[in-house]
């Protein structure tokens, strides 16, 4: 099976790439912006007449769009995620490859959810911020595109190479500087938050199930599980073998010169959730396990360890 892979060099493309690539059943080629790329193009900018000229010369039988972006403007995030999409589906309708494209999506998508509950794939998808709508954008251009196309919606992945940025990120950040400047105090915003946090190596295996599968249409991948950041930083701290106390505070973050770690990413009282999902998400995960025969293997302990093995490395 020939593989045409879109988004190698990111946090989740890598991985998707690793695990195609332990297949001996699949031959990869890496389309991206990078240099680590087999062939150079962006998407975001490029033209879906020399995209369809590639597809056609490479043939491949199935596509895979982990390419976007997760920061910057509404009008960045709109031509990396949205615009892109559009090109790549537009290439796509006119080469004679006849691909099957597997789109990885985001679970920012639906927006926020009623504490307690399971998002489904039949829910309301009302994004809360540029990110999601330019992801849930689209999401509906894949699906109205008249492919052979499945969007993987993924919650929150985690595990080996999550970006600083992110809420568990900033979490081992902060632990980590902690521990160098020997403070026995660390002060922790935001962790009220409650995620399905999904390890990166399980999504890269429902991206390669997905590849197999004749499925269409959204499916979930997470765990079917919210975890609160509060039970994350005390895990963390465990793991770590941090010694000294954590320090929740409630309310708006405190002035910017207090040693505080914002672990949930809040920047003002008016703008809790940079993600747009408010403070719960959990996924409902039985179109993954029926549609799929996928299920997340890797338990969130392992994750945590993973990310305080990298973090600790820089310390």
């Amino acid at each position: 099976m020939r593989v045409l892979l879109l988004g190698a060099g990111g946090y989740l493309g890598r991985f998707v790439a690793d695990r195609l690539l332990a297949d001996p059943a699949v031959q990869l080629t890496a389309l991206g912006r990078g240099d680590d790329a087999d062939v150079r193009f962006d998407l975001s900018t490029g033209s879906p007449g020399a995209l369809t000229r590639f597809l056609d010369a490479v043939h491949p039988g199935v596509v895979i769009n982990c390419a976007g972006a997760i920061r910057g403007t509404a009008s960045e995030l709109a031509r990396h995620n949205t615009v892109a999409t559009a090109t790549l589906c537009e290439s796509l309708r006119r080469s004679g490859c006849r691909a099957r494209l597997v789109h990885v999506g985001c679970a920012a998508e639906y927006g926020p959810s009623q504490v307690g509950s399971s998002i489904a794939e039949d829910a309301v998808a009302r994004p809360g911020g540029p990110y999601g709508v330019s992801k849930l954008a689209a999401t509906e251009l894949v699906l109205g595109s008249g492919l052979d196309a499945i969007v993987l919606r993924v919650f929150s992945p985690t595990g080996p190479g999550t970006p600083a940025g992110s809420p568990l990120g900033r979490l081992a950040d902060s632990l980590r500087r902690a521990m160098q400047h020997g403070d026995s105090e660390l002060k922790l915003g935001g962790l009220g938050v409650q995620r399905d946090f999904v390890d990166v190596r399980d999504v890269a295996r429902a991206v390669h199930a997905a590849t197999l599968s004749a499925a269409q249409g959204v499916v979930n991948i997470g765990t079917g599980h919210a975890v609160r950041l509060r039970e994350a930083a005390a895990a963390l701290a465990r793991i770590s073998g941090y010694g000294g106390t954590l320090l929740e505070l409630e309310g708006p973050p405190v002035p910017r010169q207090q040693p505080v770690a914002d672990a949930a990413g809040l920047s003002s009282p008016a703008s809790p959730y940079p993600d747009g999902c408010g403070g719960w998400q959990q996924a409902d995960v039985r179109t993954a396990r029926d549609r799929l025969g996928w299920r997340a293997r890797i338990g969130f302990e392992e994750s945590l360890a993973d990310i305080w093995m990298e973090a600790a490395c820089r310390m």
